[in-house]
């Protein structure tokens, strides 16, 4: 089964997350921080992430920075969740090794939509 992490501050943003990428046929974990994120990788790396922007301890974009540098962490896709709009902040989250961007707040059909375009089959 594949797998997905999601990392985000938000118990509720987590937990509405879960339920949709359980649906669509995923094997979830999550963490509240990049660092939490990041020593989870470290021990199983996941095809798939699902990362905030704002965190406390270690943000998305240094979680995502850090990640992309360690041997192995080129594999998951990583799908930006925030509510960062500028095209300053996707250009960045894009050039740190973003695969693909998507706003908060989201809905099932936007983030099965992502999914699909981290994973076609």
């Amino acid at each position: 089964m594949k797998t997905c992490l999601i990392v985000d501050d938000s118990s509720v943003i987590r937990k509405v997350a879960r339920r949709i990428i359980e649906e669509i046929g995923y094997d979830v974990d999550e963490a509240e921080d990049g660092r939490e994120a990041f020593e989870k990788c470290t021990r199983s790396m996941p095809d798939t992430i699902l990362v905030d922007w704002n965190m406390p301890v270690m943000s998305g974009l240094e979680f995502v920075k850090e990640l992309r540098s360690y041997i192995g962490g080129e594999t998951p896709k990583i799908l930006f969740c925030t509510t960062e709009n500028d095209v300053g902040h996707i250009a960045m989250a894009l050039k740190a090794g973003a695969n693909e961007y998507m706003l908060k707040p989201f809905d099932r059909e936007i983030m099965e939509s992502k999914f699909q375009d981290l994973d076609p089959k």
